[in-house]
């Protein structure tokens, strides 16, 4: 699988990520590509290495009384059971997707936003927004811009834009120069992981009177 992927994270990415200074949003979308992706596991590693070593050089800093205790207890707290989950293996969604939503695809509650793309906005910060996205095979997101940074992951299917095509893993970082109508391939129906710090700039009417609905 991880063979095939063609589209990666930025380095900026991955230090950001790796300094835990990223939204809620995109660290989750990071996480899952790293879960996919032998060579951003790879890179990530390294900038991890990088930066323990920067806090081993960093002067100690006071802490509360019962920090240690507390910070253990949170740990333990939240520490996935050991066991896979049935079928884990052959899942769409990636593990860290699954963790964060509380099951598999079968859970994810989709909601129709027109031409037979379906959306299920994730709870996360307000920094920014994540959301799983269903294109149908063959179907386009509306032609549209960006006002901040999207990122998208794909974990189902493949599209295909102005830029080049986006299969299983990859991921496409998307900024304000970039402008594109993404269409999935109609060999299979389209899942993504969308992150977005900012609204899309869409060029037609329909999409832009829908868009506060939509929250996109």
């Amino acid at each position: 699988m991880t063979e095939t992927i063609k589209h990666h994270l930025t380095d900026a990415l991955l230090i950001a990520y790796s300094a835990g200074t990223l939204p809620e949003a995109f660290s989750l979308t990071v996480a899952a590509h790293v879960s996919l992706c032998d060579e951003c596991r790879a890179r990530l590693g390294a900038f991890d290495t990088v930066g323990g070593a920067l806090v081993e050089d960093s002067a100690e800093a006071e802490m509360d009384d019962g920090s240690l205790e507390a910070t253990l207890a949170l740990i333990a707290s939240g520490a996935p059971d050991d066991k896979p989950a049935p079928g884990a293996s052959d899942s769409v969604l990636p593990a860290p997707i699954r963790d964060y939503i509380g099951g598999d695809l079968d859970t994810v509650k989709w909601r129709p936003v027109g031409m037979g793309v379906k959306q299920a906005i994730l709870p996360t910060s307000r920094e920014a927004t994540a959301r799983l996205l269903y294109i149908p095979a063959g179907a386009a997101v509306p032609d549209h811009g960006h006002r901040g940074t999207e990122l998208t992951l794909v974990l189902q299917g493949a599209f295909a834009d102005e830029t080049d095509r986006f299969g299983r893993g990859d991921i496409e970082v998307a900024d304000e120069d970039l402008h594109h109508t993404p269409v999935a391939d109609i060999g299979a129906d389209c899942i993504c992981l969308a992150a977005t710090d900012a609204p899309l700039k869409f060029k037609g009417l329909l999409p832009r009177l829908a868009q506060p609905f939509l929250k996109i």
